[in-house]
């Protein structure tokens, strides 16, 4: 093979290779958002998440409050410039990830009720969860017989 087209084929691969690494991108935000909205029902089964979910609930709501832009997103569009892409056609993440991520007409007003719905789903979460935990033991040492109280 010529050094042409090695060179083409060099590119082509660095192109599909940002491509996939933008819709990588995508979907790990799309994650993220899922596990800022939800996550706090994963608590319930492992406790020590806690200390990952707050902080990403805090974070989410922060951006959804200040309108700030989640620093993936600047990532996800260098990457789809570098792979030569101009906008979100043809896939499955384009077609149905990014409209569900990035919905029209989002407004400030439903950027803050978003926030709000995250922060008031995740407030009644972990009500439940601590309440549970701190006096649904208590009831179960009263309950028993042998326990002291």
């Amino acid at each position: 093979m010529s050094g042409g087209v090695l060179a083409i084929l060099e590119v082509g691969h660095e192109r599909i290779m940002n491509g996939f690494l933008a819709d990588l991108m995508v979907g790990l935000h799309a994650a993220f958002v899922v596990f800022v909205a939800v996550g706090g029902l994963l608590v319930w089964k492992a406790p020590r998440l806690a200390w990952l979910h707050l902080p990403a609930v805090a974070w989410g709501v922060g951006v959804e409050w200040t309108g700030a832009i989640c620093p993936l997103t600047p990532i996800e569009v260098w990457l789809r410039q570098q792979a030569g892409e101009v906008g979100y056609q043809g896939d499955f993440v384009d077609q149905y990830v990014m409209p569900w991520l990035y919905p029209s007409g989002l407004t400030r007003e439903l950027q803050i009720g978003l926030g709000l719905g995250a922060l008031i789903l995740n407030l009644v979460v972990y009500g439940y969860w601590f309440r549970e935990r701190w006096f649904g033991s208590r009831r179960s040492r009263l309950r028993r017989p042998d326990a002291t109280v």
